[in-house]
């Protein structure tokens, strides 16, 4: 079975190197990445678009739009990329350069939509700082991919992130798709219907867990736990919104993918872990066809 993983990193920031060392025990690196998704028959991956100017200060305030994966050089050709916005840069006088980069680079055709960081800056995505971004993504046919649920950081703050913020934006902005990110955990019901209630929201499943495989087999041996995202599931019953994702460095890609094959129904794993990323993300297609897969 073939797959895309909608949501990897890899950026330099402090807080993925310290995970990938001390929790995942991955190699954070293009090479380590590449190797788990030859490993486990992974044809492509997207980057979440995410930088900081000082080391540790993730949510940076001071870093340029786009935020995009600067751990390496350059983007891996297996690699597809969502560029991250900063809302605190555009809310600035000066934000038109910064609206100009962005269309720069969402002319790319490596760019596959664009990254909200929800909670992580304290804007709500209903905010008239993101207007602009979304006019784009309707103009260029692109998703827009936000962080819900718990935050990575003790510095965000929950009532930006919270996916019911999404229901709003959906009825807003119609002729855009969102992808929540995280089935918004842990309000993965209220996830669950704002994903069945508006045909423009899908949800990914990356992030549920962090750590290697000794603490998946913890938590997947946990009825109450799993039972927390299968009610979800069973209740959204949307599986053609579901995509995979894994949330990389923050857990081994082949630990990941056995751990969704036990919430997903078999007969819909084809498309929770490929056809659905084709549904947001139309770009995906001329990429992989111009890696002949």
């Amino acid at each position: 079975m073939s797959i895309i993983d909608i949501h990897i990193h890899l950026s330099d920031i402090e807080s993925f190197h310290h995970t990938a060392r001390d929790l995942s025990g991955v190699d954070y690196s293009a090479a380590g990445l590449k190797k788990e998704f030859d490993d486990c028959g992974v044809v492509l991956g997207i980057g979440m678009g995410v930088e900081e100017e000082t080391a540790g200060a993730f949510p940076d305030s001071l870093a340029a739009n786009p935020m995009g994966l600067d751990l390496e050089e350059s983007v891996p050709s297996f690699l597809m990329e969502c560029v991250g916005i900063n809302p605190a840069r555009l809310a600035l006088p000066e934000k038109q350069a910064e609206l100009d980069r962005i269309e720069q680079r969402l002319a790319s055709p490596e760019v596959a939509g664009i990254k909200l960081y929800a909670g992580y800056y304290h804007y709500y995505v209903t905010d008239n700082v993101y207007g602009p971004v979304y006019e784009l993504a309707r103009h260029y046919n692109i998703p827009v991919v936000i962080h819900t649920g718990d935050t990575y950081s003790m510095n965000g703050l929950l009532k930006y992130s919270h996916p019911l913020t999404v229901d709003e934006l959906a009825y807003q902005q119609r002729d855009v798709r969102f992808m929540i990110c995280h089935l918004g955990d842990p309000w993965v019901m209220d996830a669950a219907e704002v994903v069945s209630k508006n045909p423009n929201v899908y949800a990914d499943l990356s992030g549920l867990v962090v750590g290697d495989r000794q603490k998946f087999d913890r938590f997947q041996h946990e009825p109450l736990f799993m039972d927390h995202f299968r009610r979800a599931l069973v209740y959204a019953d949307n599986y053609e919104k579901m995509l995979f994702g894994t949330d990389w460095p923050l857990a081994p890609v082949q630990v990941y993918i056995d751990f969704v094959r036990q919430l997903i129904p078999e007969k819909f794993h084809d498309d929770v872990f490929y056809r659905n990323a084709f549904q947001v993300f139309p770009r995906i297609r001329q990429r992989l066809d111009q890696l002949n897969l």
